[in-house]
């Protein structure tokens, strides 16, 4: 057990992280990182010792391969999100949403922008939809992060002001979202579709994205067919025993279970004293401050009430 401060930054499931495997980003006092894994069989316990969020501060883009955090200087209160008025203005990251409709960036942003860029399509547990991109160094691992049950490339655009103009072309002709809200992951996750119903789902829109695609005014990108390979640790979600939704809100208290599975910010936990597995929404501990250490979430006073 330790009595350090963390500031959670979220789940992580860079390819560099444990072999790959998730875990939570942390930020000590001092500005340092680091990793609570959250693979499968591990244990995480922690407590929330301060209420309310807290700014995660701002991005600086150096380059296609290279970006600095920079700490917010006064740890003052999350207002816009999860970052302060002064540190959302500063983030270069959220510039990029503009680039493609000739707003300014920084030198390093454009770097990252001007790299081959992905266009996919997500399905999400309950057969919620939505369309989004990623960049060649994020192919992989964009998805791994949002939680995805089953995904396909759809095109491959020669930089990110393409894949961007094709993202709004989707949206714009065919409906599909470009956002599928945490909350809605994490509720549909209680009762997922079967495997093949959300695959058909996926296979459908993503037709239904090339065929636009294949007649669209735009140059510079040509259609493709690949599946993404979702990660081994969220594969239990999606299968299995029943589950339920987590009886305890993440901003205050002590937690603690075992990880049966991931999928993006999502836990499968196991709760001493029962049998009964819980589905955690960890998105929610983002911005929040915590301390690590061997903590056991309580157990639903009426467990029948869960069945």
């Amino acid at each position: 057990m330790t009595d350090t401060r963390y500031l959670v930054h979220g789940v992580s499931w860079h390819a560099t992280d444990d072999d790959g495997g998730p875990v939570l980003r942390l930020q000590s006092p001092e500005g340092d990182f680091c990793k609570a894994s959250l693979s499968p069989g591990e244990r995480f316990g922690f407590q929330v010792v301060a209420s309310g969020r807290f700014c995660l501060g701002h991005v600086q883009v150096q380059s296609a391969g290279s970006r600095r955090h920079v700490p917010c200087t006064s740890s003052a209160p999350a207002t816009r999100g999860k970052q302060c008025e002064r540190c959302f203005v500063l983030d270069e990251p959220r510039l990029m949403h503009d680039f493609h409709r000739g707003g300014r960036v920084t030198p390093g942003l454009r770097d990252y922008l001007m790299q081959e860029h992905w266009l996919y399509v997500a399905t999400f547990a309950g057969g919620a939809t939505k369309v989004g991109t990623a960049s060649r160094t994020s192919k992989w691992t964009r998805l791994a992060e949002q939680g995805a049950a089953v995904a396909r490339y759809v095109a491959k655009a020669q930089d990110g002001r393409v894949v961007r103009i094709l993202e709004d072309l989707v949206t714009a002709d065919l409906g599909l979202t470009q956002q599928v809200r945490p909350a809605a992951k994490a509720e549909a996750l209680l009762l997922p579709l079967p495997a093949k119903a959300m695959d058909a789902v996926n296979a459908r829109a993503a037709g239904d994205v090339r065929a636009l695609l294949a007649r669209a005014a735009v140059d510079g990108f040509e259609t493709v067919e690949e599946e993404w390979a979702r990660p081994a640790p969220a594969d239990r979600l999606y299968g299995g025993s029943p589950r339920h939704a987590y009886p305890h809100a993440l901003d205050q208290g002590r937690h603690g279970f075992e990880i049966a599975a991931l999928s993006g910010a999502n836990a499968l936990a196991r709760l001493d004293g029962t049998d009964a597995e819980f589905v955690v929404n960890l998105s929610q501990l983002a911005a929040r401050t915590i301390t690590l250490g061997s903590f056991s979430s309580e157990v639903p006073a009426v467990q029948e009430s869960l069945f």
